[in-house]
């Protein structure tokens, strides 16, 4: 099917290429004009504004946050300004529960529909199609553009016809993954200076315990101080964790955990990491227990490198 594409980055683009490959049509947009002309050819049309690729009436949007996403929806001729009547809006985006009631709203005046459709995973899995798509929005709309979303992932989860549904779920979820790797630093901190090789830790728990991909990847990266390049930086990790605890004031749920990886997030922007990896959270456990750098990869295997996190 022919569908608009907008926002090429570490995720949009290499979802872009998977629609192409599994032969949709994309008009495609990019702020930065040369990503969204490294896609053009069979497959791919380059737009010179927003409003083409919305006026095919099927856009998807992936931006990286609330403020990127807002931009292109709500300014003059815009997303919501070019869509037409009857078309739909796919917002792959992790952002706030708060904006995706806001924009469903204002999609609902103009008689378009909102699919708020996150996914889960890496710029590597989007490449290979192996994304969890969560979608969230009215069925018609959702069995529309089902071709879209079977084709950039493994798995679709349908949640229902509020959008917000599915931002609220992939918050969680990118919560439990912080927890996670919060939790894993701070064991390989205690190993590391109690004299044992946490690599033992994690055959142990990846392979009788907790078996998941986010243990044995991310784990991997953690055991190696390999957090360049990021397939998802603390900076947007830090941003879903305010988004998290955004949405579990406005819903009364206490989340003390969330504040812990929010003020451990922070601290590592603090120290500059950034656009480090979000797995860099070993690197300040090891920090807050004195042991430098150089000490813990000493300590580490030399285990081969694992692929790249699926999420």
């Amino acid at each position: 099917m022919q569908a608009g594409f907008i926002g090429l980055g570490k995720m949009g683009a290499p979802i872009a290429r998977r629609l192409i490959a599994a032969g949709h049509q994309l008009i495609v947009f990019n702020r930065t004009r040369s990503r969204a002309r490294a896609l053009a050819g069979p497959g791919a049309t380059v737009a010179a504004s927003v409003a083409e690729p919305c006026a095919t009436g099927t856009v998807l949007t992936m931006l990286a946050d609330d403020q990127a996403l807002e931009a292109y929806a709500f300014a003059p001729r815009g997303i919501l300004d070019s869509l037409p009547a009857g078309g739909v809006h796919l917002s792959l985006s992790t952002v706030s529960v708060g904006l995706a009631k806001r924009l469903a709203a204002e999609h609902r005046t103009r008689n378009q529909w909102l699919i708020s459709s996150p996914v889960f995973g890496r710029p590597d899995a989007a490449e290979a199609g192996r994304l969890v798509v969560v979608a969230a929005g009215a069925d018609e709309a959702i069995a529309r553009c089902r071709p879209l979303l079977e084709a950039i992932g493994q798995q679709l989860f349908v949640l229902g016809p509020e959008p917000a549904l599915a931002n609220t779920l992939k918050l969680a979820g990118n919560f439990l993954i912080a927890s996670v790797l919060e939790a894993l630093a701070e064991a390989f901190a205690l190993l590391r200076k109690s004299g044992i090789d946490p690599a033992r830790l994690l055959e142990i728990v990846n392979g009788s315990l907790f078996r998941s991909p986010v243990y044995e990847n991310y784990g991997r990266l953690m055991l190696e101080q390999r957090f360049e390049p990021a397939g998802f930086t603390l900076r947007l990790g830090l941003k879903d964790a305010r988004l998290v605890l955004a949405a579990a004031e406005e819903a009364a749920v206490p989340m003390p955990v969330a504040s812990l990886v929010y003020d451990q997030l922070l601290s590592g922007l603090a120290r500059g990491w950034g656009e480090k990896d979000w797995c860099a959270l070993v690197k300040l456990a090891s920090d807050r227990a004195g042991l430098d750098s150089s000490r813990a990869r000493g300590m580490a295997t030399a285990a081969e490198s694992g692929p790249a996190p699926a999420t």
